[in-house]
């Protein structure tokens, strides 16, 4: 689509976006509209991320239409989601504008920015958002973008005045070779995104051409006693960091989880590096909030029943997640409500999904939310309802597993809905 540089985009005064809606390419949009911009943009429905964009300004359409394309736009982003007959994207080309990817765009804001690049399969926007909360504290004054909201600032974005730039990076369709930083931090690699990585060497090879692109001065932080980060690490130039030999004994996090406690050390090498004392990040870290579907209370029903909310969406994040409820809450049942993310992830982490509710005391199930991809015609909830046994049912719906909430739980109980979809309508549904 042509090569741009930063520069470039100080020229840009009207951007349309395609996705706009998405967690990460609503961040940019937010960005362009804080720098007074005009901006534009298209989802399939409406959300909370793009009431928020139209409040600051944003122009929304629902659904994808050639139309909303105007032909004195100077730049489209899109995101990498959208397939290539795209009616928008068609009429970009069409008019000659000039059209770029979300993770192109975060290569262009990298570039002329200190980048922390903050990788990996678990944990990466937690522990982006606990950094981003150490420099904050320290006035570094950086420029975030995560994929969620920040709870302690309502925002996936926040602008700033020093040269920092911490951002989540996401391997996916190996997105995060467009950046250019100097500190990467690799929370761990797992086999995940299956529909576009062959396997796990595969995943492995993307993060070492991430690496490779640290400059000899750089820092890798990561745990490099870890058997899935040895290809990784063998060709780094870079000086490395282990994380796990941060201590946290003065750790006392607000949020639940040893996973948590791993993401806090991973922030705190990243911190050091960038030369924060020990006492500033560990105060920073001991006030994290943390953020929007992470372990998130939404509210509590009659008879003392809690309601969480989590985006864990492979079978090691719900583990974890479930672990931390059970630390936190001892003494309550753990009623998990689960909507599968994708085909290829349930089909192919199938038996992994049905291990990771140990800690669960009752799951209901919905349909497996498509996102990108067609049903193959095997694959079901039905299947991994089979697959956990006797504690789990399968539902046609949403609001049919509302309905037999409401029916089956129990007071003290804690409800937890989780998944990378649109599960936390089941939560909305009970409070309202």
């Amino acid at each position: 689509m042509g090569r741009m540089v930063k520069s470039d985009l100080n020229n840009i005064h009207k951007v349309h976006f395609i996705g706009i809606g998405g967690i990460g390419v609503s961040a940019v949009a937010r960005m362009f509209l804080l720098e007074g911009k005009q901006v534009s943009g298209s989802d399939r429905s409406e959300s909370e991320v793009t009431r928020e964009l139209a409040k600051l300004g944003a122009k929304i359409f629902v659904g994808h239409a050639a139309e909303n394309v105007a032909n004195d736009i100077d730049l489209i982003i899109y995101t990498i989601a959208i397939p290539p007959d795209n009616p928008e994207l068609a009429r970009a080309g069409e008019l000659g504008i000039k059209a770029i990817t979300y993770p192109q765009a975060l290569g262009l804001i990298s570039q002329d920015k200190q980048t922390i690049a903050v990788a990996g399969t678990h944990g990466k926007t937690t522990t982006t958002a606990m950094l981003a909360q150490i420099v904050i504290t320290a006035q570094l004054e950086p420029t975030v973008i995560v994929g969620s909201f920040l709870l302690d600032h309502a925002s996936n974005f926040i602008a700033g005045r020093g040269d920092l730039f911490i951002v989540e990076a996401c391997e996916y369709q190996r997105s995060f070779l467009n950046l250019n930083p100097q500190i990467v931090i690799i929370t761990n690699i797992e086999a995940d995104h299956l529909d576009y990585y062959r396997d796990l060497a595969d995943i492995q090879n993307a993060f070492s051409e991430l690496v490779s692109k640290l400059p000899v001065d750089g820092f890798l932080i990561c745990n490099p006693n870890d058997p899935n980060l040895a290809p990784v690490i063998k060709h780094a130039g870079c000086q490395i960091i282990d994380y796990i030999q941060f201590p946290t004994s003065n750790l006392k996090l607000p949020v639940p989880g040893a996973h948590n406690i791993l993401n806090a050390q991973a922030a705190l090498a990243g911190a050091q590096i960038l030369g924060v004392s020990p006492s500033t990040s560990l105060r920073a870290l001991n006030e994290f909030k943390g953020t929007w579907r992470r372990f998130q209370f939404k509210g509590q029903l009659a008879d003392d029943i809690l309601i969480y909310d989590d985006y864990a969406h492979h079978p090691t994040e719900i583990r974890a997640t479930l672990a931390a409820a059970g630390e936190k809450f001892p003494e309550r049942r753990i009623v998990a409500v689960f909507q599968p993310h994708l085909y290829s992830r349930t089909r192919q982490l199938l038996a992994s999904f049905a291990e990771s509710f140990i800690d669960a005391d009752q799951v209901l199930l919905a349909p497996i939310y498509a996102a990108r991809e067609e049903p193959d015609g095997v694959t079901s909830s039905e299947q991994l309802a089979e697959a956990i046994g006797s504690k789990a049912a399968n539902y046609p719906d949403l609001p049919a597993i509302a309905t037999a909430l409401k029916n089956t739980v129990q007071p003290n109980d804690l409800i937890i809905t989780i998944g990378a979809g649109n599960i936390c309508e089941v939560a909305e549904a009970l409070l309202s």
